[in-house]
C-alpha cells in the first residue's frame, strides 16, 4: 500500500504567508487541492504534516470536505527542516504499515492524478527504491519513496535533506516520464503565484 505525505510545516517566509493556505485558481486551498488529488488517484492514505498553522491547515482542509480524510501530524520543530517533517510523516506512515510514500512539499500543488497513477504502476512493476516523475530531463514531485529507502531517509542529515538520499540512491532511482508540467512547478515567491496561479497575494 502506498501513503501519501504532504509537508506543510514551513513558515513560508519567502512567501509571507501560509502556502498551505494560498488559493487555487478555483479558490481552493493548495493542500485541499493536493488532498483531492490523492484520492482521485486511489491513495486512501494521506497524512499532511502541519508546524505552526496546524488549527487553521486542519480547519482549511475540513472545510473542503475532501473525498478521504486525511490524517494530520505535527512536527514541534519545524525549523529542522522538511527532512525533520518527511521523519514526522514517515512515523505516521509506518504505523498502517505501509509500502512506500509518496512525498511533496505543499508548494508544489498542481501535479495531476494522472502522474500519481503512473508513479504507481512503475513502481508496483519494477520497485524501485525511489520513483519520481519527470518531464524530459526534468524532475518534479511527487517522489516515490519505497520502504527500502526509509531507513536512509531517516539517517540522512537534516541540512542535505530528502536530496542527500535521492543523489546516493541515483543508480536505482526510476525517472517516470510524464507529460504533466504542473509536477515541476514550484510555488515559492509572490511572483511565482502570481506567474502559475494568476492570483496575487492581499495586503499584508
Amino acid at each position: 500500500m502506498l501513503a501519501a505525505i504532504i509537508l506543510a510545516a514551513g513558515d513560508s517566509t519567502r512567501m509571507g504567508e501560509p502556502k498551505a493556505l494560498l488559493l487555487d485558481s478555483d479558490g481552493r486551498p493548495f493542500v485541499a487541492r493536493l488532498v483531492r488529488t490523492f484520492a482521485e488517484a486511489q491513495v486512501q492514505d494521506i497524512i499532511i504534516v502541519t508546524g505552526r498553522q496546524h488549527d487553521a491547515i486542519v480547519g482549511a482542509v475540513v472545510a473542503d470536505g475532501p473525498p478521504v480524510t486525511p490524517r494530520f501530524v505535527t512536527n514541534p520543530r519545524p525549523s529542522l527542516g522538511q527532512l525533520f517533517s518527511l521523519r514526522v510523516g514517515l512515523d505516521a506512515a509506518e504505523v498502517a504499515d505501509v509500502d512506500g510514500v509518496l512525498v511533496t512539499p505543499v508548494d508544489i500543488p498542481m501535479f495531476q492524478s494522472s502522474t500519481i497513477r503512473e508513479l504507481a504502476r512503475v513502481w508496483e512493476q519494477r520497485r524501485p527504491p525511489i520513483a519520481r516523475p519527470a518531464v524530459g530531463d526534468r524532475h518534479g514531485h511527487p517522489v516515490l519513496f519505497d520502504r527500502a529507502a526509509f531507513d536512509a531517509l531517516r539517517c540522512a542529515p537534516l541540512d542535505l535533506g530528502a536530496r542527500g538520499v535521492v543523489h546516493a540512491w541515483s543508480d536505482r532511482l526510476v525517472n517516470v516520464q510524464v507529460s504533466d508540467e504542473g509536477c515541476l512547478m514550484d510555488i515559492d515567491t509572490p511572483a511565482d503565484y502570481a506567474a502559475i496561479v494568476g492570483r496575487t497575494l492581499g495586503p499584508p
